[in-house]
């Protein structure tokens, strides 16, 4: 009891202190956090305006596009796309209008608390206008997923048997909760943007998670894509003709980027969308987060596990798995020890030599960036530099990453919290693209929602682009259907990952240049 009235006490602390704190030093902030990302005042607007040339040299507005509303040549982005020139990269700028129209929350305001944002969307409840209607697949080793299929609660019925249908075109947007499978308030509302704009959500829960059956002894660990493989052929089997776009949010981009890296460009993805991603996964669980923080996410992570105490003994020592007090404890004993209880109880006696090579092993194996070069579709992550989960940004975001690799883009806001984003009232999106915006819906929805149609109309063009050059460059169209023969035979490399759609994603990488 004595420990939940100190953690309330931080909590008014914090409620009441941060807000004053971010209202009386919001004048220096962000031109002190680009600085340190080296993204200057001065540079910011060259340095964007640089990386949006391409080797079309297509013409792009991009100061305009990236500082929005600005009356001065001092006035600093609140928002700023990171990523390697390239011709994609240009049609985002010019047609996501949202990467553009962040005005972060600041002020006298609690919003203006990142502490406080991520709690509100953590902990927060939300009554959510979505009905989820759940599929539980049995994978090859006799272990459980289940894939909850978002439908509006208005004519349930008949979205249920649309959803079954195989004859459905409506894209499909595959959820990736956080790794502690706690269903937050992002992502409720992430389905119903979804859905609003004719999306079918569906929301991956990994063994054990949100009351989904342990039918085996075996959890998933933190990197491992075999379960979601699973689930994405499953999907891929009830909706043949859909395409397929997948978002993750906070830890749970862990999978999804070990997901695209093993399976490459037969994936089964046309995009992907991390909201708030940790990526430097082993360095955060040594760290952690701040204390609070830490402390909530060990204790739910606990209360979880509890459920399944009994058969959780039988692989694992629960005295020590219950006792953990860091997110790294708990990791170790559930993953990184010999199989049985006396290989628990050996972890616990304290072989901290094997321990800790059991632990770099690990990460070796889920290291999210452990494939990253064998990412073959546009990736967008979503961070804000005040995100209290993920930590220092000079240490934890990758910017190497963005700057080298054409795949990734990183939409970088100067607030926002962890998955958090709260916008000035009104000010959000005015003029949006996609349905013009609501003031409920999250500035990162509209922004991911936004990439997924510009990269899917950039790819389609250049489609066209290059059947239009077959034509002309052939003639007849008997020699076009042996170019078209060739084109598929000459892929001799297998993927490491069992889907082969080389056929569907002929164009691989042509976009990145």
């Amino acid at each position: 009891m004595l420990e939940w009235l100190v953690v309330l006490c931080i909590v008014i602390l914090v409620a009441v202190i941060w807000p004053a704190s971010k209202y009386f030093g919001t004048q220096g902030e962000p031109d002190a956090l680009f600085q340190g990302l080296g993204i200057s005042r001065w540079q910011t607007k060259e340095r964007v305006s640089e990386r949006c040339v391409s080797d079309r040299e297509v013409p792009v507005d991009c100061a305009n596009a990236q500082t929005p509303d600005v009356e001065g040549e001092n006035k600093v982005p609140a928002v700023a796309l990171i990523c390697k020139p390239s011709a994609l990269a240009n049609y985002l700028l010019k047609h996501c209008r949202t990467f553009s129209n962040f005005t972060g929350c600041t002020g006298w305001t609690w919003r203006a608390s990142a502490f406080l944002q991520t709690v509100y969307g953590a902990c927060w409840p939300y009554k959510s206008r979505v009905h989820f209607v759940r599929d539980y697949l049995q994978l090859s080793d006799d272990g459980l997923v289940a894939l909850d299929w978002a439908v509006s609660v208005a004519g349930a019925s008949y979205q249920k048997r649309r959803r079954t249908s195989s004859n459905s075109t409506s894209p499909i947007l595959l959820i990736i909760p956080n790794s502690f499978g706690k269903i937050t308030r992002n992502v409720l509302k992430l389905c119903e943007v979804a859905l609003s704009h004719g999306y079918l959500p569906v929301v991956f829960n990994r063994r054990s998670h949100n009351a989904t059956p342990l039918s085996t002894v075996k959890l998933q660990q933190f990197g491992d894509p075999g379960d979601l493989r699973e689930a994405v052929r499953y999907m891929r089997y009830r909706q043949p003709v859909s395409q397929l776009y997948a978002v993750s949010e906070s830890t749970g981009s862990g999978l999804l980027l070990s997901y695209l890296g093993e399976c490459g460009s037969s994936s089964y993805v046309t995009a992907a969308a991390c909201l708030s991603p940790v990526f430097r996964c082993q360095t955060w669980f040594e760290n952690g987060p701040i204390w609070p923080l830490h402390w909530a996410l060990v204790t739910y992570q606990r209360i979880c596990l509890s459920r399944y105490r009994t058969v959780l003994g039988e692989t694992v020592h629960t005295d020590t798995l219950f006792s953990s007090c860091s997110l790294r404890g708990l990791e170790e004993v559930l993953f990184c020890q010999p199989p049985g209880p006396k290989g628990a109880l050996t972890l616990a006696a304290g072989t901290s030599s094997s321990s800790g090579g059991a632990w770099d092993s690990y990460w070796e194996r889920n290291e999210p960036l452990r494939d990253v070069d064998e990412v073959a579709i546009p990736v967008l992550s979503v961070c804000a530099q005040d995100d209290p989960i993920r930590g220092d940004p000079q240490s934890t975001l990758p910017l190497e990453l963005f700057e080298s690799n054409p795949h990734f883009f990183l939409l970088l806001t100067t607030r926002g919290g962890h998955c958090g984003f709260n916008t000035q009232e009104g000010s959000a999106f005015s003029g949006g693209v996609i349905g013009g915006g609501t003031p409920g819906t999250s500035w990162s929805h509209q922004a991911l929602l936004e990439f997924f149609r510009a990269t899917t109309d950039f790819i389609a063009a250049e489609e066209r682009a290059k059947q239009a050059a077959r034509r002309r460059g052939l003639g007849g169209s008997s020699q076009g259907k042996v170019f078209r023969h060739r084109s598929v035979s000459t892929c001799k490399r297998l993927p490491a990952c069992s889907h082969n759609i080389h056929t569907i994603y002929n164009w691989q990488r042509s976009y990145t240049r």
